[in-house]
């Protein structure tokens, strides 16, 4: 007996691959990636880089505290109780000619120190294994040094308020302080600080052998 079976129908495999294919192109229209788009920022703009300016040998006081907490003073050794009068001497020296002199120094215009107290410029320098209380001391006594010649030209200026510029700039930073005595004060002190501007450099400590 014949058998009487049919054949599978054959699939079209180019219908199949022309379908495929505008799926494809569906996905690809309808589907949305999402990207990161970042932060919007405009960058600055490319700045001339400027050297530092050069600061003369005679400008610059040189203060080291090495490890055995001894005071070397312009590479000499120098007792703690000398440093403040060390330190006067030289930013009150005065040296400058011309455009640089100082007119209200009283120093022994060394040329080779200071030219003016707005040039001269205090090197402070320690060693890590210098002693804390040490290094403090020595720093009080930089600052001690420069409102010595603050007191005096504060006095100068304002002979008739009968206060250094210690005194008054205290009472200026005292919170009870009335903002009418703050204003009154504020510029005296300002042109004093300006006479002798505290230029202290503490550079990183170092490390000796």
């Amino acid at each position: 007996m014949a058998s009487n079976r049919r054949g599978l129908p054959e699939i079209n495999a180019g219908s199949m691959a022309d379908i495929a294919f505008l799926l494809l192109i569906f996905f690809l229209v309808t589907t949305t990636i999402e990207t990161d788009s970042g932060l919007n920022r405009k960058l600055p703009p490319m700045e001339d880089v400027v050297d530092p300016p050069i600061i003369k040998e005679r400008n610059i006081f040189t203060v080291v505290v090495n490890k055995y907490n001894q005071l070397l003073v312009e590479e000499k050794p120098l007792e703690l109780v000398n440093l403040r009068e060390e330190a006067v001497k030289f930013l009150d020296n005065g040296g400058g000619k011309g455009e640089e002199a100082c007119d209200y120094c009283l120093g022994d215009r060394d040329p080779d120190s200071s030219d003016n107290p707005d040039k001269a410029v205090i090197s402070l320098k320690n060693d890590r294994e210098t002693d804390y209380k040490v290094y403090i001391a020595v720093q009080n006594e930089l600052v001690a040094a420069y409102n010595v010649l603050r007191n005096r030209e504060f006095k100068r200026i304002n002979p008739n308020l009968g206060l250094d510029f210690v005194q008054a700039n205290k009472i200026y930073n005292d919170p009870r302080t009335s903002i009418t005595e703050k204003e009154r004060l504020k510029p005296l002190l300002v042109e004093v600080k300006l006479l002798f501007p505290q230029k202290l450099s503490e550079a990183e400590p170092s490390k000796t052998n």
